[in-house]
């Protein structure tokens, strides 16, 4: 049977600052997410958060930018919104819908978007993963190991049904155009794209031998929709696992470094990204660090079985460790770069806000 999965989050409201997500509102969605089982709208669904980012995860059997969907979806955040974060006087209410009114898509009016369809397999394994204080971009390099490191996936080596390896979809998001990269011929020329996160963004992979969706990431670039900042992306990604894919153990271990990514404080620092349970599935220090959290399901029928909280393992405690450090070398330079964001990326924060102030005090230098 065909079977699609999506994953639509936003960032309407949060308690003490940006730290998580109350539980009125995990528990409004869940309300909501029931109502549309029982009128037959989605098949399953698992409600949760990632730091201040309310999380809807569906299954359904209606394809992908179904209007029917995209709507609801847009519907429970604005009602949770207006609901619950007004009323609670929540941090950031409303903070990602950028638009009054739903247009059919919610791509381009603030939540992020991931979805992907497929004909279920006998077993059939996904992973969702979700970010918060981060970009889209930070997921280039995760799923490069995923899908083009043999160093990290094993498959890609002995598994004839991977070896001839998969194409990389991928989006400027600055012009509005993308490109298919084919792994591992062109696989210098991928890197050569992807190294530079903050315009291009990978946005699906697919297995070469038969053109089978692998991987779908969101992409929304809330910056770029709104014209300043706004909050970070906090992306979503969903891959799927195990034959003639890469195993589920293959895909976390592309997680066991905590690679350096944009947004953190005020979206406007590089920190590690930092692989946590739903438990610490919250951001404290300096608003972080960047947290990223795994859910692992099989899809049944149309049904999602799960979730397992893939990272609440002790042998993501090292990983964990070494974030640790990281943060606390990187936070010793403050303001200055590396930390904080380079020029380009710094437009879209509040600072020419402030550089402003002292424009006309610049003069020709001899």
């Amino acid at each position: 049977m065909r079977t699609t999965v999506s994953v639509i989050k936003a960032d309407i409201g949060s308690v003490a600052g940006h730290v998580t997500v109350p539980d009125q509102l995990l528990d409004y969605a869940r309300n909501k997410c029931r109502e549309a089982v029982e009128t037959g709208l989605i098949k399953s669904f698992y409600v949760t958060h990632a730091g201040d980012d309310l999380e809807l995860i569906f299954s359904h059997e209606k394809g992908v930018d179904n209007p029917e969907i995209h709507g609801f979806a847009w519907e429970v955040f604005k009602g949770a919104t207006e609901e619950v974060s007004k009323k609670l006087k929540l941090y950031a209410a409303g903070q990602d819908l950028l638009k009054d009114a739903f247009s059919g898509n919610v791509k381009g009016m603030g939540p992020g978007v991931a979805e992907i369809e497929f004909i279920e397999r006998r077993s059939d394994p996904i992973g969702v993963f979700m970010a918060d204080k981060t970009e889209p971009g930070a997921w280039n390099i995760y799923l490069y190991r995923i899908f083009a490191d043999p160093f990290n996936t094993a498959g890609l080596v002995i598994d004839p049904r991977m070896h001839d390896g998969f194409k990389f979809t991928v989006l400027d998001v600055v012009e509005g155009v993308e490109a298919v990269f084919e792994i591992p011929e062109e696989l210098y020329d991928l890197l050569a794209i992807i190294g530079t996160q903050s315009r291009y963004v990978i946005k699906e992979v697919r297995r070469k031998s038969d053109d089978e969706i692998a991987a779908v990431a969101s992409t929304t670039r809330l910056s770029l929709i709104a014209g300043r900042y706004v909050g970070k992306d906090d992306p979503v990604l969903i891959v799927r696992a195990q034959s003639g894919f890469p195993a589920m153990g293959e895909i976390l271990e592309a997680f066991s470094k905590p690679y350096l990514v944009a947004g953190w404080m005020r979206g406007s620092h590089y920190g590690p990204l930092m692989p946590v349970s739903l438990k610490y599935s919250k951001v404290t220090r300096f608003d972080g660090p960047p947290r990223l959290i795994g859910l692992g399901f099989q899809v049944s029928n149309g049904l999602l079985v799960g979730p397992v909280d893939l990272f609440d393992d002790p042998a993501f405690d090292p990983v964990r460790d070494l974030a640790s450090r990281i943060t606390e070398y990187i936070r010793l330079h403050g303001p200055f770069m590396p930390h904080r964001l380079g020029p380009e990326e710094m437009e879209y924060t509040t600072l020419p806000q402030v550089l402003e102030k002292f424009r006309e005090r610049w003069v020709k230098s001899d």
